[in-house]
């Protein structure tokens, strides 16, 4: 079986259909010779039993009138059998009573027994023309079967003359030799017909097969070039897919190194000259005001000047706003759940507002990138939560799902239609675009009067060399 499921299909085909036609071929074969068998074998009987009724039945018409024939008649019909051309078609004659009696047989020792009446003896009483072959084995063959192995017995029934009703029936045996030599002639050519018309189907099945298997191997050839150069370009993808995710990954280190900068640079740079100069105009203010004459304190130039001073002092609050926003705190050394809690703790000492962390879940490490991108989400989910919904029962929550770093903030305030602010929401978009930036996903859950929910999912296989 092993075997025969390793060739090709085209072959298997093959070889099943061979065996189906053979098999059809032999039983299509073997029921036509039966057939042939048959029909020859009661063709023959047919025309024998005209022949011989047309010989004996003037002979047995006495048994109209009586029940057993003469010493006559029996002479008469042992002179048919062996003086006329009747004698080389039958080898053996008997005629039977109703009741099963022996009223001839060239054997005078069963003239008068009585033997049960056989199937076929009872269907030619009721006027049937039967025949078949017999082995001789009944009773009644003791002196047939002295002589031959099987001969072809046939009943005839005999009638009166005019078609009237049947007084006996007579039982004829004739060789079987040049029966049997008709049947195999014909059995021959019928063998040949269905075996020239199975060849020519196989022939036929085989080339229909064999250019529908080249066709197939041909189109397999085709498709496994085709798949080879997929397989190839599905390689190049994930390569070049693996080479975006690291830089998106090295960009957001990049970014915030570059921040953190640019924050130093604002504190160091315009935030030190705004302090000096607030310094020395608040230095000059007092001598200003010493020198100015009470009268004239509340005067144009002394309000112009008390403007200059309230925007020099709020610029320098701005900047240092902004610069504190921009820098992160030191992250690399801390786990997950200590960047999660910096940033919670973060919000709460700048709004007051307490927000419920769980990050019991949370794995153990993660690279930098992945520690960046969840700290700026919650920074970002958090305080949206507070500009827009008052800071109503916030929570954070940190988990790890398969791979995934999983991130949650929600909040209990009054929602929003999210395809009306998604994308001019410059807070919800940055976070979207940070986290598909590493391959995850970003989904914001929320309808009016239903809180926010912000879920964020950051896959922690990023490559080590960022």
């Amino acid at each position: 079986m092993f075997a025969f499921t390793r060739i090709s299909l085209a072959r298997q085909f093959m070889l099943m259909t061979l065996i189906i036609l053979v098999s059809g071929m032999v039983i299509i074969g073997v029921w036509v010779g039966m057939q042939i068998e048959t029909g020859v074998l009661n063709r023959t009987a047919a025309v024998t039993s005209l022949y011989l009724e047309s010989f004996i039945s003037p002979y047995l018409q006495p048994l109209s009138v009586g029940e057993y024939l003469e010493a006559q008649q029996v002479a008469e019909l042992d002179r048919l059998l062996e003086e006329t051309p009747l004698g080389r078609e039958i080898v053996a004659f008997k005629v039977w009573s109703a009741d099963g009696h022996v009223l001839y047989s060239p054997n005078a020792d069963l003239i008068g027994r009585e033997f049960a009446p056989s199937d076929n003896l009872n269907a030619a009483w009721k006027g049937l023309v039967t025949s078949g072959y017999t082995n001789l084995m009944e009773p009644e063959n003791e002196y047939e079967h002295q002589l031959w192995e099987r001969l072809i017995e046939t009943y005839l029934p005999i009638r009166v003359e005019g078609s009237g009703p049947i007084i006996a029936v007579a039982e004829f045996y004739q060789t079987p030799d040049k029966l049997e030599a008709e049947v195999r002639t014909a059995q021959l050519g019928s063998w040949v017909v269905v075996g020239t018309a199975t060849v020519a189907m196989y022939l036929m099945l085989i080339g229909l097969v064999r250019r529908a298997s080249n066709t197939i191997l041909t189109q397999q050839d085709d498709l496994q070039v085709k798949v080879t150069q997929l397989s190839d370009l599905l390689a190049q993808n994930r390569e070049l897919h693996t080479r975006v995710r690291r830089a998106a990954a090295h960009s957001t280190a990049l970014n915030e190194r570059f921040l953190r900068r640019l924050s130093a640079d604002l504190h160091d740079g315009p935030g030190q000259d705004l302090s000096l100069a607030l310094l020395r105009f608040e230095s000059l203010a007092e001598t200003w005001e010493r020198c100015l004459d009470p009268l004239s304190a509340g005067s144009v130039e002394a309000a112009d000047f008390n403007i200059v001073r309230s925007s020099i002092t709020s610029a320098l609050k701005v900047l240092r706003t902004i610069s504190t926003g921009l820098r992160l705190p030191e992250l690399e050394p801390l786990s997950p759940q200590e960047v999660a809690s910096r940033a919670v703790r973060d919000y709460e000492r700048k709004t007051g507002q307490e927000v419920a962390l769980d990050a019991q879940d949370a794995p153990d490490d993660a690279p930098m990138p992945v520690k960046i991108i969840m700290y700026r989400v919650i920074q970002e989910a958090l305080a949206n939560g507070f500009r827009h919904a008052s800071g109503a029962i916030q929570s954070v929550s940190l988990s790890r799902v398969d791979h995934h770093l999983s991130i949650e903030v929600a909040d209990a305030g009054m929602g929003f239609d999210l395809n009306a602010v998604m994308d001019a929401q410059l807070g919800l978009a940055g976070m979207r675009e940070r986290v598909q930036m590493l391959g995850g996903s970003f989904i914001v859950d929320t309808a009016p009067g239903q809180g926010v929910r912000v879920s964020a999912k950051i896959p922690l296989h990023i490559a080590a060399s960022v």
